[in-house]
This record gives structure tokens, C-alpha cells and sequence, in this order.
């Protein structure tokens, strides 16, 4: 299954593999703020996600 998420599948795999569920979260929320700011850039929608950041 990782080798079809590619980076956060290995990212994932490594963290599951070296006991470091502690950084999980860190890297959730890391590609969510990622994914709003790529959202917020490219998108008609930019002025209401403008105001989260």
C-alpha cells in the first residue's frame, strides 16, 4: 500500500517502523496547512482561506 501513496506512504511507513507515533500529528497537520495554502493559491477561494492564515 505505501509504494501507491509514494513520499507520505514511506513517511507514514518509516514512523510506524521506528516507533515515533508522537510525530503523526506534527505531520498531519504540517499537509493539511500545506494543502490550504496550495488550495488558498490556485483558487477562486483564495479570500476566504486567506483569513486562517
Amino acid at each position: 500500500m505505501k509504494e501507491r501513496l509514494g513520499v507520505l506512504g514511506a513517511l507514514f511507513g518509516f514512523l510506524w517502523r521506528q516507533k515515533a507515533w508522537w510525530l503523526v500529528p506534527i505531520v498531519v497537520a504540517l499537509v493539511l496547512v500545506g494543502g490550504l495554502a496550495a488550495l488558498g493559491a490556485a483558487s477562486p477561494l483564495a479570500p476566504f482561506i486567506y483569513p486562517l492564515f
